[in-house]
């Protein structure tokens, strides 16, 4: 068996970075414990217990467009819809190990599976 370790994405709305460049597609990897347990020590987590997702998400996005980087000044700086796929699609891959929703079209009914990373 082999454990898929890292999933790609696209962000809804994409990152625009101080060149005025968008980055949309990217990549994240499966968080470690550590990855949870080690922001809790950062400062900036002891003054804002929110800012811990902050910290999380910038240690598992291992690529965001043609970034060298994703730092926790990048994620700040996203879009909250962004930020909210984000938390979404850690959640997904981290607690239930894969990407697709089941969804039912609300119009003609149909079940089908939709790919959280796809554009759309």
């Amino acid at each position: 068996m082999v454990i898929q370790i890292e999933y790609e994405f696209t962000l809804p709305k994409g990152f625009v970075d101080e060149n005025g460049n968008l980055h949309r597609k990217g990549t994240m990897r499966l968080a470690t414990a550590a990855d949870e347990i080690l922001p809790l020590k950062d400062p900036r987590v002891q003054q804002n217990p929110a800012y811990a997702t902050i910290i999380i998400l910038s240690r598992v996005i291992t690529k965001l467009g043609d970034l060298p980087s994703v730092t926790p000044k990048i994620v700040v700086n996203i879009f909250a819809s962004d930020l909210a796929f984000l938390q979404t699609f850690y959640n997904k891959i981290n607690a239930e190990g894969n990407t697709k929703l089941k969804i039912t079209c609300p119009n003609c009914k149909t079940d089908f599976e939709w790919e959280m990373g796809c554009p759309g």
